[in-house]
């Protein structure tokens, strides 16, 4: 990758990271589900009206919709409300490695190589360290729906590789378009009219920079990046550097919101991000033997040419 580009991924998983922390502030203010709702309606208006029609099958933007923006960040915003704080959350929400290998296995009928088990095993173990202590400061309620988050997002990443969305753009505003109906009569539900009406009379200049973040920075910014340096080079080439966003997010909150780190959060943290990149990053294979003098000379001359 161009320097440029290493750079801009960087930039992304930094925005990505401190996400956790926007969140914890916009939480602040508004209810896990309100903040959701006003999350994906600023990301799709008016960007709905700019970016055309979507560019892939619409049960995969249904299916998105639902999976990532309605269900995965009501749960997470939730178990943030809950007590669980923004840098363990970050992590926690790793354990969409796991639950993303189970179902393609399930869903998909994908047989994952040695590596990639290896890879969830050490992820599993640092969730389950993390997980082992668990107290006061840190609920079981609040971990078990951020964990929940992450079978969600498993799933959304699912639909999303069955979308294969080559503008993921145009893809995340359409999702966010899906997602806010179903967010806003959750949230009337859930929360009532008039707690809604009183929390909105009630945003302030900090609450609107949270939602201004989180749509424009996080999901539109971040995901149009991210796209276009997933077309310029490949997935594979991309993807590790979304592991860095937990680390950030860690960063941001222990200077930002004073959150200890321990050392089995450390540990954990690192158990996770280790199995990521172990199942994410390729190896580099070998190049085949060069072939006799004779027989390849022709192939290697007309190589050479185009070269």
């Amino acid at each position: 990758m161009k320097h440029r580009d290493v750079a801009l991924a960087i930039l992304v998983s930094a925005i990505w990271g401190v996400n956790f922390v926007v969140i914890h502030v916009g939480l602040d203010s508004m209810s896990p589900l309100l903040f959701c709702a006003l999350r994906f309606g600023a990301a799709a208006l008016p960007a709905v009206l700019l970016v055309g029609r979507p560019k892939v099958p619409w049960r995969w933007v249904v299916a998105t919709g639902v999976a990532l923006g309605v269900v995965k960040f009501s749960l997470l915003f939730a178990g943030m409300a809950a007590g669980l704080p923004s840098g363990l959350s970050a992590l926690v929400l790793q354990s969409q490695v796991v639950f993303t290998l189970i179902f393609a296995m399930v869903l998909l009928g994908d047989r994952p190589g040695r590596r990639r088990f290896a890879g969830v095993a050490l992820s599993g173990a640092g969730i389950v360290l993390i997980a082992s202590q668990l107290g006061l400061d840190r609920p079981v309620g609040a971990f078990l729906l951020v964990v929940a988050a992450g079978a969600a997002w498993g799933l959304a990443n699912i639909a999303m590789r069955k979308a294969q969305a080559a503008d993921m753009l145009n893809f995340m505003v359409w999702v966010s378009a899906v997602a806010t109906p179903p967010l806003v009569v959750l949230t009337l539900s859930v929360d009532g009219p008039s707690a809604v009406w009183h929390s909105l009379r009630g945003l302030d200049l900090t609450a609107f920079g949270a939602i201004a973040y989180i749509a424009y920075l996080s999901t539109l910014f971040g995901f149009g990046v991210w796209g276009r340096l997933i077309a310029r080079y490949d997935a594979a080439t991309v993807a590790p550097f979304a592991a860095l966003a937990p680390v950030f997010a860690l960063l941001s909150s222990a200077l930002l919101l004073g959150e200890r780190l321990h050392w089995y959060d450390a540990a954990g943290g690192a158990a996770i991000l280790g199995g990521v990149l172990l199942g994410a990053v390729r190896v580099r294979r070998e190049p085949p033997p060069e072939p006799a003098a004779g027989a390849g000379r022709a192939s290697r001359t007309a190589a050479g040419t185009a070269a």
